[in-house]
């Protein structure tokens, strides 16, 4: 694997979340500057930068909200953008037939939310064959209540999504791992 095969997936980072109600500043500030040091490094890298959005028909994620832009205050200077309408970002989107063309075998998955679209394209990305590498430093997530009335912490949340990934879909990797490439196999 190499830069010339690798794509930065940065997933569903768009305004649209702030008008829900379970949006909260309280990791933005870390998720922001993980997620900018990784699309910034893609770039410097020369690893091609995919830009996806989640829409739906009606809401904060419809094209017609004006909600499904770039999360500020991220830059993303994206080589391709899709619209998806599923959690991953490999159906019927047109994403993987782009990665196809262009020979993309590895992706860096990042973007919100980590749980959601993130963790199902990883699982997607990886029972299709690609090498992927869950940069869980660069998702954000919000904290939840399941149906026992637990409450679970954003942190514990990211911490059950890179247990059940890691060496089964992905490797948890940070922004600097991610972008220092592949692991390499030992002699």
């Amino acid at each position: 694997m190499s830069i010339a095969d690798t794509a930065l997936l940065v997933i569903d980072a768009q305004q649209s979340f702030r008008h829900r109600p379970y949006w909260s500043d309280a990791d933005t500030a870390a998720y922001f500057d993980r997620q900018q040091a990784l699309i910034d490094g893609a770039r410097a890298r020369g690893i091609a930068v995919v830009q996806i959005f989640h829409v739906e028909p009606e809401g904060a994620f419809s094209l017609s909200s004006g909600h499904v832009a770039t999360l500020t205050p991220l830059r993303v200077e994206a080589d391709a953008l899709f619209h998806k309408t599923r959690h991953s970002a490999l159906v019927g989107s047109g994403l993987g037939v782009w990665l196809t063309a262009r020979g993309i075998r590895r992706l860096l998955i990042s973007g919100i939310r980590t749980e959601q679209c993130c963790e199902t394209t990883t699982r997607h990305a990886s029972d299709l064959g690609y090498a992927v590498d869950f940069v869980s430093e660069a998702t954000l997530t919000f904290a939840m209540r399941d149906a026992h009335g637990r409450d679970w912490s954003a942190a514990e949340i990211k911490a059950r999504s890179e247990l059940v990934l890691d060496q089964r879909f992905a490797r948890i990797v940070t922004v600097d791992q991610a972008l220092a490439g592949p692991l390499r196999q030992a002699a």
